[in-house]
């Protein structure tokens, strides 16, 4: 009996331990490649995560399927906070807009639990081109429409949904030409084979110092610090070209409030230390803490809203 009532003495504090959280490593699936927005977001968020929370965040990049590899890995793991997902919205929002049959629900399969990262998209055109302007751009392609084309980083991306959204705004017929990749595309665009492209600043702002590609606008609400004299979408004229490329965390389905309120609020922590804002203002981006329900109803929102250019452009993955 002695015995007996030593061993259940000894069992309450081990299963207090094991109860806590986290107790073991987390898990960082990346839906991208090393040297990407995506990886660069995980990895400036993972160690002082790791710190926070007292357990590494290790982070393990799982590419491919538009997104589609690394969401099936989260949505398929234990709901414990131990597997989490670093998304690119554009696989969030999009691919499951343009994927038949796919095995995954961006809202149902997945709990929300804070966006890091948001960047605007900013429209550059190789410089040999004469536009300096939008508008410029705008009325060149109504004169000869279907001249100028665009490469895209691929089919659905949201450097694709943007320029289409510009098309159906502005009335233009930029053509589309997908690569495989924002590196391939780059390359063309730098070598004259294509006309612009709509991405996020990382890839862009040392072409555009070097004077190979021309800003023409932003599409964030604000100007960028790093592009100050290069105006927003809205002070083109189209106030409703206002689009970001977000990342954010998502575990799978049914993970416990307390750990998601717990992952949250650290991750809300980081983001207000200056080291952080400065390093996502080098990106061309912004910290922009979104909590649990705010990106639960965002990602939403931005489903809607890409639905609608999605289907008017007929974009789909063969």
């Amino acid at each position: 009996m002695a015995c007996v009532l030593g061993l259940a003495v000894y069992a309450g504090p081990a299963s207090a331990q094991e109860g806590a959280y986290p107790n073991r490593p987390i898990k960082l699936i990346v839906s991208a490649a090393p040297g990407g927005t995506t990886d660069i977001t995980a990895r400036m968020i993972a160690d002082p995560l790791g710190k926070a929370l007292g357990q590494s965040v290790v982070v393990e990049n799982r590419p491919g399927g538009a997104g589609s590899i690394a969401a099936q890995m989260v949505t398929r793991s234990k709901p414990d906070g131990y597997t989490l997902l670093l998304q690119y919205s554009g696989y969030q929002v999009i691919t499951p807009l343009i994927t038949p049959n796919l095995n995954w629900d961006p809202v149902k399969d997945f709990t929300p639990i804070a966006n890091v990262l948001s960047a605007p998209q900013v429209l550059v055109v190789r410089s040999s081109l004469p536009f300096k302007t939008l508008k410029q751009l705008v009325d060149a392609d109504k004169k000869d429409p279907g001249k100028l084309n665009y490469a895209s980083s691929g089919v659905g991306s949201l450097q694709q949904v943007s320029t289409e959204l510009l098309n159906q705004m502005a009335g233009t017929r930029l053509m589309h030409i997908p690569y495989n990749g924002t590196g391939p595309a780059m390359n063309d665009l730098l070598g004259g084979s294509v006309d612009m492209t709509m991405t996020t600043p990382p890839p862009l702002l040392p072409h555009i110092a070097a004077g190979k590609l021309t800003p023409l606008v932003v599409t964030g609400k604000n100007r960028l610090p790093t592009l100050p004299d290069v105006p927003t979408a809205a002070e083109a004229g189209y106030p409703d070209l206002l689009v970001s490329s977000w990342f954010a965390i998502y575990g799978p389905a049914g993970v416990p409030t307390d750990i998601v309120n717990k992952l949250a609020s650290e991750v809300e922590k980081i983001m207000k230390t200056p080291a952080f804002r400065e390093k996502a203002q080098t990106l061309g981006a912004e910290a922009q803490f979104m909590g649990p329900a705010e990106l639960g109803d965002y990602t939403k929102q931005e489903l809607a809203r890409w639905e609608k250019v999605v289907k008017a452009a007929k974009i789909s993955m063969q």
